[in-house]
């Protein structure tokens, strides 16, 4: 169950995601192909030289306590140069450390942010100075790219531009922990783990399946994959995906090149591909027709009513023998034309086409009960039980205005849609993924952009397409059993992608365990350290 204070929480702020859309097609193209290199545990070590140039550019003596500040070019840009804005470029961290330690050991742990946590107070505030205190153990502290000195000065407060983006800070946090990773142990300082708070704690799962080394390892609040944030969890609600559905219909990079380099370890995901590439390319011929149908969509409009007249006058005794009469002169008026000239003809044949090719269309297509007419607001007639007759007449003559109609509505699904299950070449021999979005979806235009982008969040975040840590038993994770914002329902669990790993779960909301656990999230991460310690340095 969604925790309550997730969902009113997430109302009352102002930010929203991806306000530029998608990305352009060839970044994702790059970062897609970049995502193949970095989820390989010994390639991605190649990316990073031991010895990457890290400069301390301040030091602060806080008694008990020191802190160094320190800088350095982010290794991303390299690797993928021009995907990374010039604020952002340059890393920047703190480190701090005891004066005094209290073994011959010199524990520290990297923090990486969480959604909207710019700068590095909060963390050094929470979890740095207290984890000091108490168990020892010293941190740095990494800002993220988009985020605090390192945000591009276009970008309003955590808005992100694109959905690219966030691959971009994922693939450049990987490197740039490599680099800090190295340089600590240059400078003498280990164990080394690596933890982080809601989007941090995934971010810290990517960077320590790169490590070569055991490392502790605690995600909080987060889990498998990021495709539950942005399509699952009360984040989706914050997403213009009417934006996102436009885009996607208007470049068919994104419909097939891109669709088809998606790789999920959930599976596959079922969507209304086929039909909506079919919608996309032959749509536009269409307008020149626009006068000719609208006039055959009104002789249809004026022989329906005349049904429904005699429908009228004998529904109690003969509803059963005059429905299957309308469907036979439906029939016959449709074979009456020698071209499918009306949409509705038109995307009835091209759904039956779809399901009787015999390609991994028909997986999980079934007929009786998906009718994407209506659905696009395109259908001659839509006629439900219970419906009046004035109810009949509401659907609109005009395809362009039934199109419009259906822009910037996001409503709930229609309960007898049945979506056709499409596989991206990546995922042939894989299970159909089902889920239900967060939001509410009606049209399957908007209904394909959303899998889409649980395609893409899965192909460049989900941990199963990354290598395994060194040691999963190190590993421990702190989970929310009520996280609107991570949801983990319909996701394979991060358990089973790196067994032996650990799981703590809270009884309580993502917000509220963010607000109240930070001991919890201290505890688990002394214990991740102690066991490292008694493993591989006693």
């Amino acid at each position: 169950m969604v925790s309550r204070v997730d969902q009113i929480y997430r109302s009352i702020l102002l930010t929203k995601f991806f306000v530029r859309g998608w990305g352009k097609p060839e970044n994702l193209r790059r970062l897609f192909a970049f995502r193949k290199i970095i989820s390989n545990r010994e390639t991605c070590q190649q990316l990073v030289d031991k010895n990457h140039p890290i400069t301390i550019t301040k030091e602060v003596d806080n008694g008990d306590h020191i802190i160094w500040e320190a800088e350095f070019m982010s290794p991303f840009v390299d690797h993928l140069p021009g995907l990374l804005p010039k604020e952002s470029e340059k890393a920047a961290f703190q480190l701090v450390f005891p004066k005094v330690w209290r073994t011959h050991l010199k524990p520290t742990c990297l923090h990486l942010a969480g959604t909207g946590d710019h700068g590095f107070w909060r963390r050094k505030m929470l979890m740095v100075k207290p984890l000091l205190d108490e168990s020892g153990i010293a941190s740095a502290i990494l800002e993220n790219p988009f985020y605090g000195c390192r945000k591009p000065k276009d970008q309003l407060r955590s808005s992100l531009h694109n959905v690219s983006d966030l691959f971009v800070m994922g693939g450049c946090l990987i490197l740039e922990s490599l680099a800090i990773f190295h340089w600590l142990e240059r400078m003498g300082f280990g164990p080394l783990g690596i933890t982080g708070i809601s989007m941090g704690g995934h971010m810290a799962s990517l960077a320590a399946t790169s490590w070569s080394k055991p490392v502790p390892l605690v995600p909080c609040l987060s889990w498998s994959t990021a495709s539950g944030v942005f399509t699952q969890g009360v984040l989706s609600g914050a997403i213009n995906w009417e934006m996102l559905k436009n885009q996607y219909f208007s470049n068919e990079v994104f419909r097939e090149d891109l669709f088809n380099m998606i790789q999920s370890p959930e599976g596959h995901f079922p969507v209304y591909h086929e039909v909506g590439l079919k919608f996309a390319r032959d749509f536009p011929g269409s307008l020149s027709h626009v006068e000719r149908l609208m006039e055959d969509q009104g002789q249809e409009r004026k022989s329906a009513k005349v049904c429904e007249n005699s429908i009228d006058k004998n529904e109690k005794n003969n509803s059963g023998v005059i429905s299957d009469s309308i469907d036979a002169q439906s029939t016959r008026n449709i074979s009456k034309m020698e071209r499918p000239d009306t949409i509705s003809q038109y995307y009835a044949n091209t759904v039956h086409s779809v399901a009787s090719s015999g390609g991994p269309l028909s997986i999980s297509l079934s007929l009786p009960r998906f009718n994407i007419l209506q659905t696009l607001g395109f259908s001659k007639l839509k006629i439900g039980k219970g419906q009046s007759s004035q109810d009949k007449s509401s659907v609109s003559n005009n395809v362009l205005v039934g199109f419009r109609n259906t822009k910037s509505k996001i409503s709930k699904p229609i309960h007898e849609l049945t979506p056709v299950g499409i596989r991206p070449k990546k995922s042939m021999n894989t299970r159909t993924v089902k889920f239900e979005p967060y939001m509410q979806v009606k049209d399957t235009l908007t209904w394909e952009a959303v899998q889409f982008m649980r395609g893409v969040m899965d192909e460049c975040t989900h941990l199963g397409n990354f290598s395994v840590p060194v040691d999963p038993s190190l590993v421990i994770i702190v989970a929310a059993e009520n996280d609107g914002y991570m949801p983990r329902d319909g996701i394979i669990p991060l358990t089973e992608i790196w067994p032996g790993s650990e799981v703590r779960t809270l009884r309580t909301g993502h917000v509220t365990a963010y607000l109240f656990n930070h001991q919890v999230f201290r505890k688990a991460i002394k214990d991740s350290f102690d066991k490292v310690i008694t493993k591989y340095y006693s």
